[in-house]
C-alpha cells in the first residue's frame, strides 16, 4: 500500500467543479487528491499576427503557482520579472495538448486563452492542469455553440493526462509529491480517448530504465487516462451534449 492507502495502479480521488468562475467562457476547479488547480478558458476575437487573415484560430496557455500552493511560500514570478524555465515548459505543454484535439480552422480567427493557477500542489500539477484546461475548453466551446458564434464544434477527441513512475522498484500511477520526489523514473503522459499519444515525457532520475519498464508505464498510464476520461464524461453529461461537442 502507498502512503495514502492506494494500490499501485489507482488514481487519487478526482473532483471537478464546473463553471467555477463567473466571468470566463469556461472554467473548472479540478482536484487530484490534494493537488488543486483553477483552470479558465477565455475567448477573444483575435489571433496572433502570424495567423491574421488565415481563417485559423489559436489556443495558448499560461500557468502559475500561487505563493502558498506549497509548504513554503514561493515568490511570485511576476515580482521576479521573468518566468522560470519550468513555467514556460508547462505552458507550452498545456497549449500543445489542447491544440492537438481542436480543429483550429473550425474555431476560426479566435484565440482561446487558457489560464491554469495552482491553488495547492501535491504532485501532478501539469497533468492536472491539462485535464482542467481541456474541461474548461469544452465548456467555452459549448458556450460558443449555444450563442451561435460557432456553427459546429472544433473538438475532435477527448483527452486526459496523468503521471506514472517507478518508486522503490514498482510502477505507480498518479504520483503525489512524496512519491514524485523519490521516484527512480518519472513520466507524464497525455493521450486521446482512442489511445493515441499527444505528449510523452519520461526521465530516469537514477539508473537508465529498460524498454519493458517503459511498456508497463505506458499501459498503466493508458488505463488511468481511460478512467479520467470516464470521470470527465460523467461530470459533463448533464451540462453539455457530448454527441455535439465531440466531432470525430
Amino acid at each position: 500500500m502507498r502512503i495514502d492507502g492506494r494500490n499501485n495502479y489507482s488514481l487519487r480521488p478526482i473532483k471537478i467543479e464546473l463553471d467555477y468562475s463567473k466571468y470566463a467562457e469556461g472554467s473548472v476547479m479540478i482536484s487530484f487528491g490534494d493537488t488543486k488547480v483553477l483552470c479558465t478558458a477565455s475567448v477573444e476575437e483575435k489571433v496572433p499576427p502570424f495567423l491574421k487573415n488565415s481563417g485559423t484560430g489559436w489556443i495558448t496557455a499560461e500557468y502559475s503557482m500561487l505563493p502558498r500552493a506549497t509548504e513554503t511560500r514561493n515568490i511570485r514570478e511576476s515580482s521576479k520579472g521573468k518566468l522560470s524555465g519550468r513555467t514556460q515548459e508547462i505552458q507550452r505543454i498545456i497549449g500543445r495538448a489542447i491544440r492537438a484535439v481542436v480543429d483550429l480552422k473550425i474555431l476560426g480567427e479566435k484565440t482561446i486563452f487558457i489560464d491554469c493557477d495552482v491553488v495547492q500542489a501535491d504532485g501532478g500539477t501539469r497533468t492536472t492542469s491539462i485535464n482542467g484546461a481541456f474541461m474548461a475548453t469544452l465548456l467555452a466551446v459549448d458556450k460558443l455553440l449555444k450563442n451561435g458564434t460557432l456553427g459546429k464544434s472544433p473538438i475532435k477527441n477527448f483527452l486526459a493526462a496523468i503521471s506514472v513512475g517507478v518508486v522503490n522498484g514498482e510502477v505507480m500511477l498518479d504520483l503525489n509529491y512524496h512519491e514524485d520526489s523519490n521516484a527512480w523514473v518519472d513520466m507524464n503522459v497525455v493521450a486521446t480517448e482512442d489511445g493515441k499519444f499527444i505528449e510523452l515525457q519520461g526521465t530516469a532520475e537514477e539508473d537508465p530504465f529498460p524498454e519493458v519498464t517503459l511498456s508497463e508505464m505506458l499501459e498503466v498510464a493508458k488505463m488511468g487516462i481511460g478512467e479520467i476520461i470516464e470521470v470527465e464524461k460523467e461530470v459533463l453529461k448533464n451540462r453539455i451534449d457530448l454527441d455535439k461537442i465531440i466531432v470525430k
